[in-house]
């Protein structure tokens, strides 16, 4: 039966599958130097990508010690990080540093964004001021807001103007957290609002112009067309932003090592400490196999709702 089929088949199929197979050839030898091209990119993603969590992948499984070799402990890992009650409150501190950032943050960009394409003047001037900021060392950022949140440095100075008592930003545990939010929200939007600003420019004009002969004001048009048409991009830069504050740790623990009292301490810092402070390496890549697995899900989440969008 199976060489009948064979000798039955349509010849028309035979012939483009035959004619095929030189066009793929003819395909490979035409694009052959840009693939080259892509090969390092690919190599260097590879190594420095995939070999890190797979080596973590195993890693976590084993008591890391790089003098007297690695010893399995399968569970003992991540039994010993799902028990640690730091690691309650780092996860604790990292959910509300990620509601901070979209709170006080998140909109930001999206604001200064709308905002300047509504300028009709001094429109470059405004885009390079605000992108200024994400261009600050964070050696120079750090000592600078550190300076600025002195109890007796400018801020408290300001608000010694109106009459409020001074505000201890980095050392007062209900203060800490959010003072690290206005800084890395002062630092980071310029960056953001760059890309949701090419998104507003992107809105054909003749929208905007149709609305206003339809009477809608400023705050309708922002309403009914550039927010709509933003969308799908506020999704992916919310998702975005939540995989990265839930990575955060640099100004945590460069400007108060996860004080006062471990309420700046978020799950990345506890890694950390747990590699670097108590040579802990198997807990600490057990930790963060967990944080892959959360974030993978994410990412999954990303892909399922732009699936469904397109």
């Amino acid at each position: 039966m199976n060489q009948t089929a064979v000798v039955n088949e349509n010849p028309g199929a035979q012939m483009e599958r035959k004619s095929s197979t030189p066009q793929r050839n003819g395909r490979w030898k035409k694009n052959f130097w840009g693939y080259m091209f892509l090969v390092p990119a690919f190599v260097i993603f590879i190594l420095f990508m995939w070999v890190p969590i797979l080596k973590g992948l195993v890693y976590s499984f084993y008591h890391v010690d790089f003098v007297s070799g690695n010893t399995f402990v399968g569970f003992d890992n991540y039994a010993r990080a799902l028990t640690d009650p730091d690691v309650l409150t780092a996860v604790k501190n990292t959910l509300y540093y990620m509601a901070l950032c979209f709170v006080l943050g998140f909109w930001v960009p999206i604001a200064f964004a709308i905002a300047i394409s509504e300028l009709r003047r001094f429109g470059g001037f405004v885009r390079v001021a605000a992108y200024l900021p994400f261009v600050v060392p964070g050696v120079v950022l750090y000592g600078l807001w550190r300076w600025l949140y002195d109890p007796v440095g400018p801020i408290n100075a300001l608000l010694g103007t109106f009459g409020i008592d001074q505000i201890a930003f980095l050392t007062d545990t209900r203060w800490s957290m959010i003072s690290l939010v206005f800084m890395e929200t002062w630092q980071q939007f310029g960056s953001g609002m760059l890309i949701y600003l090419a998104a507003v420019l992107s809105i054909p004009r003749d929208w905007y112009e149709a609305a206003e002969i339809d009477g809608a004001g400023v705050w309708a048009r922002i309403r009914h067309i550039t927010l709509p048409s933003m969308r799908n991009l506020i999704i992916l830069m919310l998702i975005l932003q939540v995989i990265g504050t839930s990575q955060g740790y640099q100004s945590q623990m460069a400007l108060l090592d996860g004080g006062p009292n471990n309420t700046t301490l978020t799950y990345a810092l506890l890694m950390v400490k747990y590699a670097f402070t108590k040579l802990d390496y198997g807990t600490a890549t057990a930790l963060g196999m967990l944080m892959f697995i959360v974030l993978g899900g994410l990412g999954v989440l990303q892909f399922k709702l732009n699936k469904e969008d397109n």
